[in-house]
């Protein structure tokens, strides 16, 4: 297959392993070109080679969610590259450490909250905003944000985790903000629920694959023009939040 001139880009942030790696084998599959967003050097080329023997038009992109610099660098780096973004996918997420009740509420460890914010949260509006003039360039925009079943205040489901959890509700909210804002836009967001899937955060002890767990985040990224906006959603449809 060969590249046409209006080949669509996407961005995913954490792309060199997991869910978010697999969400990038699926964009690629159906012909995005796609950038792999990673802090690690060595694994982000790994993630682009193995992408590339599938067919899939690839590009690494050095980024690290929690600095202002490195987020402006891909930003610049991906305008070079492609001109414009179709879809962000911001999947990048830590769970954040949990030893000695550092989740427990009542012994909660505030710089694992930090932490974990850094990167759940704010990581992403840091990105999201600086990917912004470039989504707008694109026809038809959306932007995907990796949540967890675990931040519903709803379904309060998973183990007690006190610093996950919480960024997890915030993401939500925080989808909820931009959808609002962009109402009048032709730019799309939602957020996505992968479902316990295994990979190295759930330690491979679950249920669901990698590619399980991105089919939801390519359904959202692929959304017609009338597709719903600021909503959370696993295969199932509506998560309750």
């Amino acid at each position: 297959m060969g590249r046409v001139n209006n080949t669509k880009t996407a961005l995913v942030t954490g792309a060199n392993k997991g869910i978010g790696f697999a969400i990038a084998q699926g964009l690629g599959a159906i012909g995005f070109t796609v950038a792999v967003g990673a802090r690690d050097e060595v694994r982000r080329k790994e993630a682009v080679e193995r992408l590339r023997a599938a067919d899939i038009d690839a590009f690494g992109v050095a980024l690290d969610v929690t600095s202002d610099d490195s987020v402006a660098a891909a930003a610049a780096a991906i305008e070079e590259t492609a001109g414009q973004l179709d879809v962000l996918v911001n999947n990048a997420g830590i769970s954040g450490r949990s030893d000695g009740g550092a989740q427990d509420p009542t012994t909660l460890d505030l710089d694992v909250v930090r932490t974990v914010l850094e990167t759940n949260v704010f990581g992403v509006v840091r990105v999201t905003n600086a990917m912004l003039p470039l989504l707008g360039r694109a026809e038809s925009p959306r932007i995907v944000n990796m949540s967890s079943n675990m931040g519903s205040l709803t379904l309060q489901t998973g183990p007690i985790m006190a610093a996950y959890a919480p960024s997890k509700s915030m993401l939500n909210s925080v989808t909820a903000q931009y959808a609002r804002r962009l109402a009048d836009t032709n730019i799309i967001v939602n957020a996505a629920c992968p479902g316990y899937v295994a990979t190295d955060f759930t330690g491979f002890n679950a249920p669901r694959t990698p590619e399980q767990g991105a089919a939801i985040a390519i359904h959202l990224a692929t959304l017609p023009d009338d597709g719903p906006r600021g909503g959370f959603f696993d295969d199932e449809g509506v998560v309750p939040w």
